[in-house]
């Protein structure tokens, strides 16, 4: 069956931008503010402090990973901070190789880290419904994944492009599906961790163009329309037809990009006539199909 985390990472088609070596001795300090770029890191060896925005501060250790794939403000540092206000100490001791802090000290943090790009235009979309932070511990095909990220970016070898994408893309999955569980905040994860909601999103992905309303997919879930509607908006985090809707107008995009004609696009997304999914597209995406797909024609 059409597995929903694998759809979603793939239409966020993530790009390859920056992977780094990064050690750090003595008191060190790393912040920003930037938004919108998502971030990984793994600890290679070592510890430090790393605190987002409006997060309680984590010490992550070695075998940690973390992916954000919405970045927030954050700093890293060591375990004892310096003061606020010193000026911070960074050099780069090779190609995309960083030493943090004191060069003198012993390095007490190594790690590898990496931020990407995300090419969909509709990446708001599709990130809402994965973690806003994802936390693994001791998962050593993770490490490997980043390894193998940062050893490609150094290497000037054929078709690196392309492998830099694929590593990316199995990263993503790796990650999410090991913070997949009941426990993780209401999105797509929590919702595929739900056995009676799970096959509900399978069929949404597997068959967006199939009528469908709140009432069939509860009966299809063999649920009551209330329970299910609940149920869904509380694990997922947005009501039923809004999922679909959204996922709908995700693909709709894709399609768009691939130059298909729009009646057929109108057709595979579940709307009758031409017209009714040309007003429900420019409602979403603020221009009509034909406009969008001119404009990402121009932009390519």
């Amino acid at each position: 069956m059409t597995d929903p985390v694998a759809e979603v990472v793939s239409l966020l088609k993530p790009n390859p931008s920056i992977s780094k070596l990064v050690t750090g001795g003595g008191e060190w300090l790393v912040e920003r503010t930037e938004l919108g770029n998502p971030f990984y890191c793994a600890v290679v060896e070592g510890r430090c402090l790393m605190t987002i925005a409006g997060r309680d501060s984590m010490v992550l250790t070695t075998g940690d990973f973390i992916l954000v794939p919405k970045i927030f403000s954050f700093t890293m540092s060591s375990m004892e901070p310096p003061p606020r206000g010193a000026l911070p100490q960074r050099l780069e001791t090779s190609p995309g190789v960083f030493r943090l802090g004191d060069p003198e000290a012993p390095a007490e943090i190594k790690a590898l880290v990496g931020h990407c790009t995300f090419g969909s235009d509709d990446k708001a979309l599709l990130v809402s419904l994965l973690p806003e932070v994802i936390h693994v511990q001791g998962e050593d095909r993770l490490m490997a994944l980043v390894r193998m990220i940062n050893e490609e970016t150094r290497a000037d070898r054929v078709a690196r492009e392309m492998v830099l994408h694929r590593l990316l893309e199995v990263l993503f999955i790796d990650a999410i599906r090991s913070a997949a569980s009941a426990k993780a905040p209401p999105g797509l994860l929590r919702g595929m961790a739900d056995p009676l909601l799970a096959p509900t999103l399978r069929r949404i992905h597997a068959d967006p163009g199939r009528s469908m309303t709140v009432e069939t997919l509860a009966q299809e879930a063999a649920m009551s329309r209330s329970s299910f509607f609940d149920r869904f908006r509380k694990e997922v985090g947005v009501a039923p037809m809004e999922y679909a809707a959204g996922w709908r107008m995700a693909l709709a995009k894709e399609f768009l990009r691939q130059d298909m004609a729009i009646a057929d696009i109108a057709q595979r997304v579940g709307y009758r006539s031409t017209s009714a999914f040309s007003v429900a597209f420019s409602r979403h995406a603020g221009m009509p199909p034909g406009a969008y797909s001119r404009a990402v024609a121009a932009a390519a």
